[in-house]
């Protein structure tokens, strides 16, 4: 009830005329291109501006929420330690005062850009391009915003804690939306700007001197909001991981989650380890930054043992071609190598087929490209959240290897989806 007041009033306050599909349990709809104005048809300049004034307004209002949160509610929860732990603010917060100090110097630069005397002048393409790398950190809270929920949900059951947010809000002169409304706002922001360039753009002639800009802007904002998306589902995805480590016997080591989140491809190859050159069948799943290494029970196939894993940041990928290989003296088909660029070990793998073989070589490029991006915006798995997997693979019963991942990245034009249920 709470998100779809807030939703109301959000679009009431932004004069768009949006329904809940735009926010679906917290996941972003970069896809639409209509933003529908409610204003009678008129010519392409005053449409314009009407966007352009819409956009400011929206920009405006949102800083005005923003700083509501921060002084409104942060900062007196955290003059109440009797009340609040900083773990506990970290969780319900996240990083909203980095987003609120990203947003200010945004809405400094469109400012700049805004015409006031002709608004359908203003060029404001170019202040998303120029903060195109600072949007990123709506992943960190969008990825944070259900786990904020719960721990918002527990506080509430105390009456004392729900009197204190209603007491803040007062005290900030507040609009009467409670702070789970509040904090639901940078999650449908993120989602609005695709929403509104596209409107921008329809308006924007392609002669104007902001339209290629907005078309740029357009892009980039609809990528951040799909990877935003992409990060989320991962995450969504991380009890499946936790499940599938628990029914894996003889685990050794850390957990998959201390470093990875997603798993990317897996199957079954013969591999050679040198120094050692023996041929042995190995179920191989490939992680974001690691490669595990398992084996079949000799009776019950669909029962995995834990036999080691590949630090894939340490390691490149070697094609190798048909034919005889000095190094490990055996005859090569359908194989690749991963060197250690350190230590000078190799690995080597043989697929069954030229085709399986292509397939992996693409999904360790896809792994590359994924520890890349994830660097770059700093995307990682908190611990509040590994301790909730934890938690959920305690209540499911246990099954030996047979947890199917509702979904893998992919590693081709189709979407793998991949069971662990290996046979």
């Amino acid at each position: 009830v709470q998100w779809l007041r807030a939703q109301l009033w959000v679009n009431q306050e932004d004069g768009v005329e949006e329904g809940p599909s735009d926010v679906q349990n917290g996941h972003l709809d970069p896809n639409s291109d209509c933003l529908c104005l409610g204003r009678p048809l008129q010519n392409r300049d005053q449409m314009r501006a009407n966007v352009i004034n819409e956009i400011m307004s929206t920009e405006r209002h949102y800083i005005k929420h923003l700083k509501d949160i921060c002084e409104g509610y942060l900062k007196q929860c955290r003059k109440r330690r009797d009340m609040f732990s900083d773990e506990q603010l970290k969780v319900i917060f996240g990083n909203i005062e980095d987003i609120y100090r990203f947003q200010m110097g945004f809405v400094r630069d469109l400012e700049k850009q805004y015409n006031n005397d002709d608004p359908h002048l203003s060029e404001i393409g170019p202040c998303f391009l120029e903060h195109q790398d600072g949007f990123w950190i709506y992943s960190e809270y969008c990825n944070n915003h259900l786990d904020a929920c719960m721990e918002l949900s527990k506080l509430m059951k105390d009456s004392r804690n729900h009197h204190f947010f209603e007491a803040c809000r007062l005290l900030q002169q507040m609009i009467d939306i409670a702070i789970d409304g509040f904090l639901l706002t940078p999650v449908q922001k993120i989602c609005k700007y695709p929403l509104q360039l596209a409107e921008l753009l329809k308006y924007t002639a392609q002669d104007h001197s902001d339209y290629r800009y907005v078309a740029a802007a357009l892009a980039v904002m609809r990528n951040v909001t799909q990877q935003i998306n992409e990060r989320k589902r991962r995450l969504e995805n991380i009890d499946k991981i936790a499940q599938w480590q628990a029914s894996v016997l003889d685990w050794e080591g850390e957990d998959i989650l201390d470093r990875s989140s997603e798993l990317i491809y897996t199957g079954e190859m013969a591999w050679i380890y040198q120094p050692y050159g023996r041929n042995q069948q190995r179920v191989f799943f490939l992680f974001d930054h690691q490669m595990v290494l398992c084996k079949k029970d000799l009776i019950r196939r669909d029962i995995l043992y834990y036999k080691g894993r590949i630090d894939m940041d340490k390691y490149e990928v070697v094609d190798i071609e048909d034919g005889r290989d000095d190094d490990f003296n055996v005859s090569m088909k359908n194989a690749f190598k991963l060197h250690n660029k350190e230590t000078e070990e190799v690995h080597l793998f043989f697929a069954k087929k030229l085709e399986e073989k292509i397939r992996w070589l693409r999904a360790f490029r896809e792994e590359r490209k994924m520890v890349q991006e994830d660097e770059k915006i700093g995307f990682e798995i908190s611990e509040n959240q590994k301790r909730q997997a934890a938690l959920t693979v305690r209540k499911v019963p246990k099954q030996k290897g047979k947890v199917a991942f509702n979904h893998c990245h992919p590693t081709s034009e189709n979407t793998l989806k991949i069971n662990l249920n290996m046979k």
